[in-house]
Formats: C-alpha cells, structure tokens, sequence
C-alpha cells in the first residue's frame, strides 16, 4: 500500500477510511471539520450548524454528529451559545511527580478548589490496599483540578492521619500536596501502583467538574510509596477525556 508523504503516524491509517471506501456521512464532514479546526487559533469560533449544514451540503442533524464527536475529543468546546476550537489536550506525564509541575509544563496555570476535608476510621478495603491499621484515622480530602481556572479533575486523596496530623491546620488546599509531603514533611515518594481506566462520571462528579454525564473520564488509582516501602498517600483522580492524554517512557525489563 501507496502512503502519502505527510501522513501523521499518530493518525487512523488511511485516515479511518473502509477499504471498501464506503463512510457514513457524518464522519466525512467530522474529516472536513477537522481540517477546518486544525487552521483555527484556540478560542476562535466555528460557523454556526447551519451554515456548516449548507457549505457541506448535509443536513444539520449530521453536521451535529460530527460535531458531537469532536467535542467528546476535545477539538472543540462550547463557549456560551457557540462552539471554539480547544486548542491542544493538557499531556499529563505518568510519573512520580505531581499535578502541579505537570501543568506548570506546558504553560498553563494550575489550581485547586477543597470540596472537603475530613477524618474518620481506616475502611476495611482502604486499609487492605495500602497496609493502614483498619479503624486508625484517616484524612480524605477531595479537591477539583483547575488550569487556568477550566475544571478538568476531581481528585481523592487518603492519607493517614499519623503521618500528617496537621494536615487540617497547616496545608494549603489550592497547593500542591507532593510539595507539602516533601518539603513540609520530609517524606519522599519512592514508587507508585497505577491503574488507568475508561469511566463515565456519577451524576455527583460531573456537576463539580462541570461536564456532561455521558463525557468519558480517565480514571487513575494510584497507591504510592515511600522509600522503606510504607504508603503514603491512596488517590483517586478523574480526569476530563477530553482535556487530558498521558504519557510516559518505556523501558525494556531485564529478562
């Protein structure tokens, strides 16, 4: 098979297309759309579905289709009664470093808003993933994630209170929590157990993040570690799919 010179490597072969060359309608105008946004500046507006509906000669239940596709990618995102182009996905890196620094990368503003924070008795399941003492205090702290003041996370995060007992009076909920383990503390992160999956938010978590139900999340579990191998922290993180990718480096395990 013939390529083209300037294909993307990341980009469907043959651009999504059946070999039998037969697509719906709706994803040839989600092909021109996307050549459409990749010219625009983020924040600039889209025409509006009718007039989309008329230079693409579809009817405007298609281009809606289309439409409704880019926006769960994250090429688009609606802004008052229109639609703009999202600019490029925050790329969060899968490593022992946090929040903060990750979006501080790429030039945009990190930020936080407490939900809550409480203490109560160690659960059974808690403490049988991160080794607590059942029934021991523990902090729970939920936080929305910002960048540039979009909501783009809900985050989870418990602790023992043994460890950090003054989380409540001493920390600063809208700062990096990793920054206070470390330097306020003097607890160092060793390793961490991750797990990424695919989820719909409950009803409760996409009013806070301020999205649609039906917008798929990337969820992250993570157990991390300090150096003699005690958890430190057990944190559960939702991510916008459509404002998020992520990315780490591979290396080959010795046999």
């Amino acid at each position: 098979m013939d390529y083209p010179n300037d294909l993307d490597p990341g980009a469907p072969v043959r651009g999504g297309v059946p070999e039998h060359g037969r697509i719906p309608k709706y994803y040839a105008v989600k092909a021109q759309l996307t050549a459409l946004v990749n010219d625009l500046a983020e924040g600039e507006t889209l025409p509006t579905e009718r007039d989309l509906a008329v230079r693409y000669a579809v009817s405007r239940d298609t281009v809606r289709q289309a439409l409704r596709e880019l926006l769960l990618e994250g090429r688009l995102r609606r802004q008052g009664r229109g639609t703009v182009a999202a600019g490029p996905k925050l790329a969060q890196p899968l490593s022992l470093a946090s929040y903060t620094e990750g979006v501080r990368r790429q030039g945009r503003r990190p930020g936080r808003t407490l939900i809550g924070l409480d203490r109560f008795p160690c659960p059974p399941a808690l403490a049988d993933e991160t080794g607590l003492e059942r029934g021991e205090p523990v902090w729970h702290m939920e936080r929305v994630l910002l960048a540039d003041d979009e909501r783009v996370g809900l985050e989870s995060t418990y602790v023992a209170v043994a460890r950090m007992p003054r989380l409540d009076t001493e920390f600063d909920p809208d700062s990096s929590f990793y920054s206070y383990v470390h330097e306020r503390l003097g607890i160092d992160f060793g390793s961490a157990d991750e797990r990424i999956e695919t989820v719909l938010a409950t009803p409760r978590e996409a009013l806070l993040i301020g999205t649609p139900p039906a917008l798929p999340m990337l969820l992250i579990h993570r157990v991390s570690y300090d150096p003699a191998g005690r958890a430190t922290e057990r944190v559960r993180t939702l991510y916008r799919g459509d404002r998020f990718s992520f990315t780490t480096r591979l290396g080959a395990e010795s046999q």
